[in-house]
């Protein structure tokens, strides 16, 4: 498909550069195939139905910015996956100047050797000096929040907005933000309406928000992504979808996770590994029934994979009434709840 057909304008004071307070007080659109509806996140539970569960994504972000220098060069390196092997994939900019065999310098004892330069100035480093990495990058690296938030400028309190309250497996270089709009009132007002929850993990790499550049949806190519699915979440969605309930993906990270891992005939097994799935229109869900996530970025492949769960033109009119009625976009922003065009 054609990538301009994703396209749209967005004024830029509709992109949120701090996120609600509370968190639960942000705004919902609830996007069904005959109407829009305009909530609050704490009219989600309304919005459900007792059996129903939803499925987050637990990851945590890890402070994965670093500035350094290769000689006197200033670099701001941006991780985004972590390699079975010890290794990081990273963007890094300046990327042209930069060559395999070289040094990047953050700290006088903490550096990362450039091992290999890849398609598009992606690096794999091989960091030195650092025998617990997370700890290291705890103390030289930063949040790392998207360029259209502030510059991608992090202020300490970022460290604790742009986590979500149930975070826990540290790995993510990028929050999974629909579920930023959860607080434990929200959770305790879900399970109160008999809605259920599970967990999953899908440690999110920068990659997945970026636009993408080429002219065709056949020519992009996605990053890989960690993921798993422990045995108990499989068996809660068997479980839900046995007694008739919905599986509603909290992000498109649980979304596109669920659907790496599920069969055919939609039951999700237990999974662990890479995920590099690419949902366009045309695909054929099979695992989710509701997505609440927030409001994407144009031509990027997450406002592909709305628009194939909920119909492109479906789509477009609602981001436009999202406009119009000053709904707040992207990281920080409001939410919808997307119901299947099917």
């Amino acid at each position: 498909m054609k990538v301009d057909l994703f396209d749209f304008h967005l004024p830029p004071e509709r992109i949120a550069q701090m996120p609600a307070e509370p968190r639960d007080s942000a705004r919902l659109l609830d996007i069904r195939p005959d109407r829009l509806g305009d909530c609050g996140v704490l009219d989600l539970p309304a919005l459900l139905n007792p059996g129903d569960l939803l499925v987050f994504n637990d990851t945590r972000v890890i402070p994965a910015r670093l500035h350094g220098y290769r000689g006197e060069v200033a670099v701001e390196v941006l991780l985004h996956k972590a390699e079975a092997d010890g290794t990081w994939l990273a963007f890094a900019r300046p990327g042209k100047r930069l060559k395999t065999g070289q040094t990047i310098r953050f700290a006088e004892d903490f550096a990362a050797d450039i091992l290999e330069k890849r398609e598009g100035g992606e690096l794999r480093l091989a960091f030195a000096g650092a025998a617990d990495l997370l700890e290291a990058l705890k103390r030289h690296g930063s949040m790392p929040l998207p360029p259209y938030i502030r510059g991608g400028k992090a202020e300490a309190a970022d460290a604790e907005r742009y986590q979500t309250i149930y975070a826990r497996e540290e790995g993510a270089v990028a929050a999974p933000t629909a579920g930023l709009h959860f607080t434990d009132r929200l959770m305790a007002a879900l399970a109160e309406r008999g809605i259920g929850t599970a967990f999953l993990t899908l440690h999110v790499g920068a990659g997945t928000f970026l636009p993408v550049k080429a002219d065709d949806t056949e020519d992009h190519r996605m990053h890989a992504e960690w993921g798993s699915i422990d045995p108990e979440t499989a068996a809660r969605i068997t479980e839900t979808k046995r007694q008739g309930g919905r599986v509603v993906a909290v992000g498109t990270t649980s979304l596109r996770l669920l659907e790496s891992a599920a069969r055919e005939d939609g039951t999700v097994p237990a999974f662990s590994g890479d995920t590099d799935i690419f949902i366009t229109p045309g695909y054929r869900f099979k695992a989710v029934d509701l997505l609440m996530t927030n409001f994407h970025l144009p031509r990027s492949t997450l406002f592909m994979l709305v628009s194939a769960f909920a119909g492109l033109e479906r789509m477009q009119s609602a981001y436009s009434h999202a406009i119009e009625a000053g709904y707040r976009f992207y990281s920080y922003g409001d939410a919808c709840l997307l119901h299947p065009s099917r």
